[in-house]
């Protein structure tokens, strides 16, 4: 629940950013006529971004044995990939958006393309929705129940703070919103590639080398409960929704755990850097 509500708190306030973006600058220049356009785009954005959740559901509820294993960690793998971009992509252009939002939309009036505001809104959302259908379900897969409830949950949490900005109470410096959130998400996203690594070792395309590096999985209590750190236990069941957590992983699991972490921490970290310097 906590990694579902993670995800969808900073998907959704990225795309509310983006949009509110949008609108303030429409009402700026004195085109508030625009808006109907802005709305139009969110609305098809959420349509299709619906569509493509149903259709990954569709195809995940047809497989069964190695098919499904397959399926699940090329998808935690897309994910991976997907999220992995858009840490990059947002490192190197938090301080940018505002100012190419404007000029896209500036653009489009001038050409007389006011369905350009239509597609950049849709855009916005769509590429969020996308993304958040992607990553939430690769946890729905694991706790559907769950998953929802922290969905529904970050989503109400980002619908109230954005009445709250856009009434000018308060004000959110993307360039640092970026840049702590980016921290959860490589634990993140280390944590869907090792979990497509397992799946990998599952059905003997990536060899698992050493099948446990470690074992933190003991026992079941003697009333039936796990141990805290236990893969289903209060700990080890949060920790492994949020950042990918085994109990007992194999070697080539750790290792593209602990590898990716250290590259793609090290190059976030140093293009956060230089966004700083610029200021």
């Amino acid at each position: 629940m906590l990694a579902s509500f993670l995800i969808t708190f900073r998907e959704a306030l990225e795309a509310a950013l983006i949009i509110g973006i949008i609108a303030a600058y429409v009402a700026k220049i004195g085109r508030k006529d625009l808006n109907r356009y802005i709305y139009t785009g969110i609305i098809g954005a959420v349509i299709a971004s619906i569509g493509v959740a149903l259709v990954f559901k569709l195809v995940y509820g047809e497989l069964q044995g190695t098919a499904e294993q397959l399926f699940e960690g090329a998808a935690a793998l897309a994910a991976a990939v997907v999220l992995t971009y858009m840490i990059f992509w947002m490192a190197q252009n938090s301080k940018q958006i505002k100012g190419e939002v404007q000029e896209k939309i500036d653009l489009s009036i001038s050409k007389g393309q006011t369905m350009g505001i239509a597609a950049l809104s849709f855009i916005a959302v769509f590429r969020e929705g996308v993304e958040t259908v992607l990553f939430l379900g690769t946890l729905a897969i694991q706790s559907p129940f769950d998953t929802l409830l922290g969905f529904a949950a970050g989503l109400g949490v980002v619908v109230f703070m954005s009445f709250v900005m856009f009434k000018g109470m308060h004000s959110l410096d993307v360039t640092k919103f970026f840049k702590y959130t980016s921290i959860l998400l490589i634990l993140f996203s280390a944590g869907l590639i090792a979990t497509a690594v397992g799946e990998f070792n599952e059905v003997g395309i990536i060899p698992p080398v050493i099948e446990h590096v470690w074992d933190l999985n003991p026992p079941q209590n003697p009333d039936g409960s796990y141990p805290l750190l236990h893969e289903n236990g209060l700990i080890g069941g949060g920790l492994s929704s949020l950042i990918g957590y085994h109990a007992a992983p194999s070697l080539t699991m750790a290792l593209s755990y602990i590898g990716y972490w250290i590259i793609i921490g090290v190059f976030v970290y140093r293009s956060f850097k230089v966004q700083e310097k610029v200021r």
